[in-house]
């Protein structure tokens, strides 16, 4: 594997680093207009929906640049590059390849300038983890559908201004997966009810979501009826190497070392405890493993091939690291480390024990990791359907 970047690869990353100096402030000096000014710049430069097609308003980036931009401006610790992580990285994606024209020009370019957000309703009760299983239905009445069901652990949900809803509109086939059908609903439409969930640490990140004889137009379906398995997958496909979540992985590996230098165990400093130097040892293996693994794959897609069951890989590491992380800094911490932000002793201002709390985030988003297991013993490793 070649671990060198070109002379022009080089340029782009030097020219993402220069504009990080001129319009990145630190963040006390971020004032109340700074995000606005921020997504306008980033926007202007063509950095929002950056591998899109250009046709589409996206820059028809490179993967490799992609990859460049997102390390650094997670090393940086930058706003995010638009304000919809799902209408950037699902939606957007999805509507290019299966949209109508219509959809493109009413859809994309409000993703893109960050006017809009977007959740993702697949999970339902009792299907969580079958999502070819669902039972939230849509009939087809004249010019619109009228949906009626529930999903759940729907992420971003509270907030978010659309969503891309998976229905069933045929429950007489042969396959789960055939009869689906993928809608695009406003979550402001009559009939639509969220119900945030509150997690231990007080977020509510996730939420319910039920749909009462919900008129969707027949213009918002995308892709064709019964085509929704397809239009999913191909949208959930749409993986990247992840090379700048691991870098925000060694970002909080550093955090957590920092904190290790400022305890005490037993009365020396916690990193002269052998047992934490090895546990700190072990996350560090675990980060630069997902870092390789993640380079596998950028050089898959720059080969031209589709990334497939590998990218659970990555996702099971993430998931277990985020947590064990976490527990660690709280177990380290003791009675300090349980107290959230307003806490008189709250260790960095309660981050790790409202972390610790939040696990669920971690877990149920974008698949359990026994769901992820499933995925790598049967795809990868070819044993038997559990």
């Amino acid at each position: 594997m070649d671990f060198e970047y070109t002379a022009e690869e080089n340029a782009f990353r030097n020219e993402v680093r220069d504009f990080l100096k001129q319009n990145l402030p630190p963040k006390p000096e971020r004032g109340k207009g700074f995000v606005t000014s921020w997504l306008e710049k980033v926007r202007e430069k063509g950095w929002v929906g950056f591998s899109w097609p250009t046709d589409y308003g996206g820059s028809d980036g490179g993967l490799i640049e992609q990859a460049i931009l997102r390390e650094e401006m997670a090393l940086a610790k930058a706003p995010p590059l638009g304000t919809s992580f799902m209408g950037l990285a699902w939606v957007g994606p999805g509507i290019i390849q299966y949209g109508t024209d219509a959809q493109k020009k009413k859809f994309i370019p409000d993703i893109l300038d960050s006017k809009v957000t977007w959740c993702t309703g697949y999970s339902e009760p009792n299907h969580g983890s079958d999502l070819a299983s669902i039972q939230c239905k849509a009939v087809k009445e004249g010019d619109h559908y009228l949906v009626n069901g529930q999903k759940i652990w729907t992420s971003g949900a509270p907030w978010a201004d659309w969503i891309i809803l998976l229905v069933r509109t045929d429950f007489d086939v042969d396959v789960k997966h055939k009869g689906i059908t993928c809608l695009l609903v406003p979550m402001n439409a009559p009939g639509v009810e969220v119900k945030p969930i509150e997690n231990m640490a007080g977020d509510r990140h996730f939420a319910e979501v039920f749909f009462t004889d919900v008129k969707v137009p027949v213009e918002n379906r995308l892709g064709e009826e019964g085509q929704g398995w397809m239009v999913t997958v191909s949208a959930l496909a749409n993986e990247r190497s992840s090379i700048g979540e691991v870098t925000q992985m060694f970002d909080k590996l550093d955090t957590l070392k920092d904190l290790v230098r400022k305890t005490k165990k037993q009365g020396k400093p916690a990193s002269e405890d052998p047992k934490v130097r090895r546990t700190l040892a072990m996350f560090e293996a675990k980060i630069a493993a997902m870092k390789y693994n993640g380079l596998r794959y950028l050089t898959k897609q720059i080969k031209g091939e589709r990334l497939t069951s590998e990218t659970s890989v990555n996702k099971l590491h993430r998931a277990s690291l985020e947590i064990e992380m976490d527990d660690f800094a709280v177990e380290l911490t003791g009675q300090a480390g349980l107290q959230l932000a307003g806490g008189d002793d709250a260790v960095d201002g309660g981050s790790w024990a409202k972390a610790s709390l939040g696990w669920p985030n971690v877990v149920i988003g974008g698949g359990t990791p026994n769901i992820q297991r499933n995925i790598i013993a049967e795809r990868i490793l070819g044993q038997p359907k559990d």
